[in-house]
């Protein structure tokens, strides 16, 4: 596999196993949804990534590491990991361990990836991009939605001109759950940092942070809807970024009727594109990136592309179809085991999560003060 969108050169020529570059040894702290689904399967799909060791002290998840990766060692608590000599831990477990794992890492210096939110506030996101700088350990943070189709396609569109002059840009993350699935993400309790603003607003306010830069001013509205739920499970956020866009993002539990997951407006044209990704319910159905080669990784049929035009609804035939990047998650840990030998930048960096941190607080202060909350311009 070649790192970006399992694809392999069947003219490449091969090199001799004597002059590769041995595997750099990665430990995976949690196995639950980020672990199983996300990080370990693209970890091992990765050309020059080993995954060493797993870390959960749960029954059934050690089992299920155990049959998908027997090779791995299993451990019961992340201090195990520090004297195994690993190249590279990543850290999916609950929100609330980020920050001290990911301290423990960087003092070991042992280089890490944090799987998103970084930290519960930007200022601790801060302290932990300048322990790494301070110890020049690598550090980054998995924001894999950077890779998914409908980004990369809306980043093409944007390079080339094709809809002008950019004035709106509505995200919407939204999902029909109306019964509770318990767990810390669905908890209230602070320490937890659970609730849609953090988890997916974290992947919604991180895609126009990228797209239209910095955002200074900051309103949203959070809402707890089910029964029972005791964080928010519906949440609206508007950005006006420095350059003038306004990003209008939704992220939902309680969406009845899904609407488009992009509606982006400019001065000659908008596009349109509903569904998302494929490329998670492919790693939830077990397939592998690069495990089959007459099925290309990330492609989306053309019935789901999204379209370009002006005046008339895209539900109606409106504007032209336009064909969708395939998404691309191996590129994330291609993009690490490079940064790892050549000691080349992070794919994202801990001061970029700081960023969209800063937006994630301004909302939840907008939210419960009823305000806008405006942001420093940059210098």
């Amino acid at each position: 596999m070649n790192g970006t969108n399992g694809s392999t050169d069947p003219h490449a020529t091969t090199t001799p196993a004597a002059d590769r570059p041995r595997p750099l040894r990665v430990g995976l702290v949690g196995y639950g949804l980020a672990g199983s689904v996300f990080h370990a399967p693209l970890v091992t799909a990765t050309d020059g990534l080993v995954l060493d060791t797993v870390v959960t002290a749960n029954p059934d998840r050690r089992a299920a590491a155990r049959a998908a990766y027997p090779d791995a060692h299993l451990a019961d608590r992340p201090g195990e990991l520090w004297d195994r000599g690993l190249d590279l831990v990543v850290v999916a477990s609950p929100n609330k361990t980020h920050v001290p794992l990911a301290i423990a890492a960087l003092e070991a210096r042992v280089p890490v990836v944090v799987d998103k939110p970084l930290a519960a506030t930007a200022a601790e996101a801060r302290a932990l991009a300048a322990l790494a700088d301070e110890r020049e350990t690598f550090l980054s943070v998995f924001q894999n939605r950077r890779w998914d189709n409908d980004f990369l396609t809306l980043r093409r569109l944007l390079a080339t001109g094709e809809l002008g002059e950019i004035q709106r840009f509505e995200s919407r993350f939204e999902r029909w759950r109306p019964q509770l699935k318990g767990g810390w993400r669905e908890s209230g309790a602070p320490e937890e940092i659970g609730g849609l603003l953090y988890d997916l607003g974290s992947h919604v306010v991180d895609q126009a942070l990228m797209l239209f830069g910095p955002a200074v001013r900051v309103y949203a509205e959070t809402d707890v809807r089910r029964p029972g739920a005791q964080t928010d499970d519906d949440t609206f956020i508007a950005l006006t970024h420095a350059g003038g866009v306004r990003s209008h993002l939704y992220v939902s539990a309680t969406t009845a009727q899904l609407g488009p997951r992009f509606r982006v407006l400019g001065s000659t044209a908008g596009y349109v594109k509903y569904g998302l990704d494929p490329q998670e319910a492919a790693l939830r159905e077990g397939r592998r990136p690069g495990a089959e080669p007459d099925r290309p990784w990330g492609e989306e049929p053309e019935r789901c592309w999204g379209r370009v035009g002006s005046g008339e609804s895209p539900l109606t035939g409106g504007g032209l179809p336009v064909r969708t990047e395939p998404g691309d998650y191996p590129a994330y840990y291609a993009a690490v085991e490079s940064a790892l030998r050549t000691g080349g930048p992070a794919p994202v960096t801990a001061y970029e999560a700081a960023q969209c941190l800063d937006v994630l607080e301004a909302a939840r202060r907008s939210s419960h003060e009823g305000v806008a909350v405006e942001l420093p311009r940059p210098a």
